[in-house]
Formats: structure tokens, sequence, C-alpha cells
């Protein structure tokens, strides 16, 4: 009876009960405020670190770049198919992408003391965004609500891949750690890829991140259980 009274009156079921255009406003906000830190990345980069000339390594479309463009998108998606899906997508691969860049920070660090707090922050925001998808019901929770979110996985490295081949800098791209022309700069992979090769080395630290999004899935589909029994 106490577990059930104290449910009924916390935080969880208040925001189980957040209607859909507060969420999606909330999460619009989160989507402008990493638009507004990655518009003054670039520019830091542009103009103060490389004195005028683009490199094409910072370009904004990595798998931790994507709630950006995804919270800003969604209050104008109407098909609550492909909404759930997306919310799914966010919860699961870039809650673990901002865990996985928190646990190895190296890549935000280093090039200035600003761009150090702004990759913290920003993988922060990405932590904070997954846990608030899920603790607002908003993601697909099912097998089927994850497998839906491999196709968006797919599609967003075939981009990459894109534009890791196409953008000007001579392969200076490296969208998704998956350049075509170099081992990935990710640490163990960056090993196998110097032994089996960069494709296979590449399609197999893409099926590790689909492994790690399917495993924080899961995790997130207990933690329900436990806290809804359901």
């Amino acid at each position: 009876m106490l577990y059930y009274i104290i449910m009924n009156n916390s935080i969880f079921s208040r925001l189980r009960t957040l209607p859909d255009r507060t969420a999606d406003h909330i999460l619009f906000a989160c989507g402008l405020f990493l638009a507004a830190s990655e518009t003054y990345k670039q520019l830091f980069l542009y103009y103060i670190i490389n004195h005028g000339s683009y490199d094409w390594w910072f370009f904004p479309f990595q798998l931790c770049s994507l709630p950006m463009y995804l919270c800003l998108l969604l209050p104008f998606i109407k098909d609550r198919t492909v909404k759930t899906t997306l919310y799914t997508f966010m919860q699961d691969y870039n809650l673990l992408g901002g865990i996985a860049a928190l646990l190895v920070p190296e890549g935000f660090l280093g090039i200035h003391w600003t761009l150090s707090v702004h990759g913290y922050v920003w993988h922060t925001m990405l932590i904070l965004i997954g846990i608030f998808i899920f603790l607002t019901g908003r993601s697909a929770l099912s097998g089927k609500g994850f497998a839906r979110t491999i196709p968006v996985f797919v599609i967003c490295c075939c981009i990459a891949t894109l534009i890791n081949i196409y953008a000007p800098g001579h392969g200076r791209a490296d969208m998704f750690y998956i350049s075509p022309y170099y081992p990935t700069t990710q640490i163990i992979f960056h090993d196998i890829a110097l032994r089996i090769g960069i494709l296979p080395a590449n399609l197999l630290y893409l099926a590790v991140i689909c492994l790690g999004g399917y495993v924080v899935h899961r995790a997130f589909r207990r933690i329900s259980r436990i806290l809804y029994h359901k």
C-alpha cells in the first residue's frame, strides 16, 4: 500500500501523465539549447581555432549530434509510430552515446576549455533527454519498438557515409567514426581495423553500437517493470 501511495504522488507518476504537447515542448527546448551551443562551437572552431577555414572533422553529424535535430523535429511530426520510434531511438542510442563519451572524453578535451565544457554539457544533456523520454513513457519498450529504431540507425549511417565520402577535405570528415579512408579513431576498434581492414572493422563497430542500444533498451524495460509493474 505504501508503495502505491508513494508512486501515485511521485515525480514518476507526474511525468507519466505529462501531456504530449508539453513533453514535445520540453524536448524542443533541449534541441534549441543544443543548437545554440553547437553554433557557438562551430563559430569558435571556424574563427578562433582554424582562422577562417572549416574543418570537416567537426561537422555536426555524429551519433551524439542527432538529438539536436530530432528534438527540433518532434513537434512537427504527426505520425505516432514515427514519433515513438524517434523517441525510442534517442532513449537507447543517444543515451548510450552520452554515457560512452563521458566515460572516454578524449574526443572533446584538449582543444579549448570552453569546448571541453561544451562536450561535457552536451553529453550530459543526451543522458537527461534519454531518461526524460523513458520517464514520460514516450518510448516503445517492446522488442518491436527497438527493431523499429534499426532502420533509423541504418539511414543515419548511410548519411554519415555520404558525408565522409563527398565532403571537402580529402577524407577529413569522419562522421560516426566510420570513414572509409582510414582506420576508425575509436579505441579497440582502431586496432581491429589495422588487423582485419577498415570496412569490416567499421561494420563491427556499428554492430556493437546496435547491441549496446539493445542492452540499454532492455535495461529500461526491466526498470519499467520495477517502477510500474508492467
